[in-house]
């Protein structure tokens, strides 16, 4: 009876600290938020480590100034089911989850969002668009 106890605890052990695996390794950008010409909107980007780690980014340049701003942060693990994405530079949070080919904006339990402001200029008469974004090379 002990053995089998002690094979369930070893069973549940190895389950608990198993991680999803990331479905690419690597720096892909991202656009899901569509800008508008000239309001100098960042770049995000998303930088998949091998050991499984995710750094999200974002590079700003103002066109007037020509300055730029950029940060990177780290967000854990790869979770498949929502990230959570803050940036000190601007004091913004938001949530994601990714595939191998799209980001999706997300509410805190993974839901996929959808926004207006998540339309592309032939999609503004919907009203109301999926918030997601290709990954670009």
């Amino acid at each position: 009876m002990k053995k089998v106890f002690s094979l369930f605890i070893l069973c549940i052990s190895i389950l608990s600290f198993a991680q999803a695996t990331a479905p690419f390794t690597g720096k892909r950008d991202f656009n899901i938020l569509e800008g508008y010409s000239g309001t100098g909107t960042p770049a995000y980007y998303v930088d998949v480590k091998k050991n499984g780690d995710v750094y999200f980014g974002f590079v700003q340049v103002n066109q007037a100034s020509g300055e730029e701003t950029k940060e990177e942060i780290n967000a854990g693990k790869y979770n498949p089911k929502v990230m959570k994405v803050h940036f000190k530079t601007y004091n913004e949070t938001f949530f994601v989850k990714f595939d191998k080919e799209k980001i999706y904006m997300t509410d805190e339990k993974g839901n996929i969002s959808k926004s207006e402001d998540c339309c592309s200029v032939s999609e503004t008469e919907s009203g109301s668009c999926i918030c997601d974004s290709a990954f670009y090379q």
